[in-house]
């Protein structure tokens, strides 16, 4: 089967159309299209001998959900940006490193917002992913024969908030082993810009949450604090 793969792909040079099979989506395009730019990963599966195996009907098939390979195929006949299904179409550049649609996508205001504005500010919040994942498996653990899972969080925006950190914990009533605490952080964001990206986050994942503040009993002999919040899971 290989030499009438590799006839096959010498008579689309002859008259260089191409069928391919993309996760069950079937698409049509000039060989020249797919080999556009010479160190995408299209090019180097369609460069020399065919590297793909083909489908009943003799189509090059690419195991990989084809979804958006239209968005992708566009951008290589027509050098045209979508406008649409952003981060899944970056994700397919990614794949198949075409690397002027990468750097085009990453452009774009949604993007751009995220990798430049976002991510930057989540990297300067210490420990923010691994907090994320233990936050979703304290959850867990919680959700056995119940609706809610509700975890404490403390956000220490400054140096000076984590100087009160022990005093603070002191003085919460609810079960101090599983509290989860963000900062401090050396950025412009404020804790509710914080809060917004825990929450985007974790529902990314498929869950549902909310975020309300913990409000402690006042008391005349020792400082209220307000670095807590409740992060609630909604199970069903």
């Amino acid at each position: 089967t290989g030499d009438g793969g590799a006839e096959k792909l010498h008579s689309a040079e002859a008259s260089p159309v191409v069928q391919l099979n993309v996760g069950g989506h079937p698409f049509t395009t000039f060989l020249s299209t797919l080999r556009k730019h010479p160190d995408s990963k299209l090019a180097e599966l369609f460069s020399g001998q065919p590297k793909l195996r083909t489908d009943t009907q003799g189509r090059y098939f690419l195991d990989r959900d084809g979804s958006h390979f239209g968005a992708v195929l566009e951008f290589l006949r027509s050098d045209c940006v979508p406008t649409e299904n952003i981060q899944e179409v970056h994700r397919e550049a990614l794949y198949y490193n075409i690397k002027p649609l990468i750097k085009r996508l990453e452009e774009t205001p949604r993007l751009f917002g995220e990798l430049v504005g976002r991510q930057q500010f989540l990297s300067r919040v210490p420990h923010y992913k691994e907090n994320i994942e233990v936050l979703i498996r304290i959850a867990r653990a919680e959700a056995i024969a119940t609706r809610h899972s509700t975890i404490m969080i403390c956000v220490l925006r400054t140096e000076e908030d984590l100087g009160f950190y022990d005093n603070a914990i002191g003085s919460l009533e609810a079960d101090k082993e599983s509290v989860v605490t963000f900062g401090p952080w050396k950025a412009v964001p404020s804790v509710k810009d914080l809060l917004d990206c825990v929450k985007t986050d974790i529902e990314s994942q498929g869950y549902r949450v909310s975020i309300e503040p913990h409000v402690m009993e006042k008391s005349f002999l020792s400082r209220s604090y307000d670095y807590f919040y409740k992060l609630i899971f909604t199970w069903w």
